[in-house]
């Protein structure tokens, strides 16, 4: 299992954590700072999740006039950690 953490551009929350394991899946995750309620319910749902299928999902969703969002900024994390693995 691995840990990494992503400091957030664009959005409320200041960064994110998350744990993945040996086959590729979210075992964990958290956002600092954003909408609580909203943070929390995406990362009860992306837990178990294989990276790439968080990613398809999450890419490109907007917040408001904003041209990411939280779940964005979460995708863009699992980008970066597949280009560097």
């Amino acid at each position: 299992m691995k840990a990494y953490e992503y400091y957030t551009q664009g959005v409320c929350s200041r960064q994110i954590h998350v744990e993945i394991d040996d086959q590729g899946r979210i075992s964990e995750a958290y956002f600092v700072g954003g909408c609580h309620g909203n943070t929390q319910g995406v990362c009860s749902l992306v837990k178990g999740m294989k990276m790439e299928d968080v990613i398809s999902r999450l890419k490109g969703i907007t917040c408001g006039n904003k041209t990411t969002s939280c779940p964005d900024q979460l995708a863009m994390m699992l980008e970066k950690i597949l280009e560097n693995a």
